[in-house]
């Protein structure tokens, strides 16, 4: 981003391209401004909360008019690096990986998965999604230098040796998608997505919190 990162709260961060998804969108359709609850009902999250993450930035918007679609548009591209692609590396190809190669990230943002590591020899050498599967082995030989972030969907076990190679390799980001908490350096950032305790937690909140008709979820 090309941005203060140190000035802007995480939470913030995380919501930009929440709001860039949209805003293309609106682009797309022609539309010429925008307001904080429009923007607020299409990404829920509440206009407060919008006006404040905008405000980070400076004046992005007037009073009264909104937001030009356009330039919003513009300066989100700016701050995303939209205009740079994220090369990607995704390991293991089993259902999970396999989805994502299908999925792929382009076409939607900046990043792309421009290689899949497997040990499968009905995999290794194939492409799925247009992404070729290489194998394991070869991983430090392919990624080093080439690749920014890794998606990790190997079983447990295997987790912390594969990240291990990836940081030695000169990966600088991780999305874990395995239960186990892997161990990096500090300058690594890890982001730890288990897809069972977030189905846990979501049964958790139906039963114990339910909405109410109008009520604003938290992000």
């Amino acid at each position: 981003m090309d941005i203060e990162q140190h000035k802007i709260p995480q939470a913030t961060a995380k919501r930009l391209p929440l709001y860039y998804r949209f805003i293309n969108n609106l682009h797309s359709q022609g539309k010429l401004r925008v307001s904080s609850k429009e923007l607020s009902e299409a990404v829920k999250v509440d206009s407060a909360t919008i006006r404040r993450d905008f405000s980070y930035f400076g004046a992005l918007g007037k009073k009264g008019y909104g937001y030009n679609v356009e330039y919003l548009l513009s300066f989100f591209r700016k701050t995303l690096d939209q205009d740079e692609i994220t090369k990607v590396a995704l390991i293991g190809v089993g259902n999970l990986g396999t989805a994502f190669l299908h999925y792929n990230f382009m076409k939607n943002n900046n990043t792309k998965i421009e290689y899949a590591f497997d040990s499968n020899p009905e995999k290794v050498g194939t492409e799925i999604g247009g992404v070729p599967v290489k194998h394991i082995d070869k991983l430090e030989d392919i990624v080093k230098g080439d690749i920014t972030a890794a998606i990790l969907t190997v079983p447990s076990a295997a987790a912390q040796g594969i990240t291990d190679r990836l940081v030695h390799s000169g990966v600088s980001g991780i999305l874990n998608f395995t239960p186990a908490r892997i161990t990096v350096p500090e300058h690594i950032r890890v982001h730890h997505i288990d897809l069972s305790i977030e189905l846990q937690a979501l049964v958790y909140f139906l039963k114990h919190y339910p909405l109410e008709a109008g009520e604003e979820q938290e992000e």
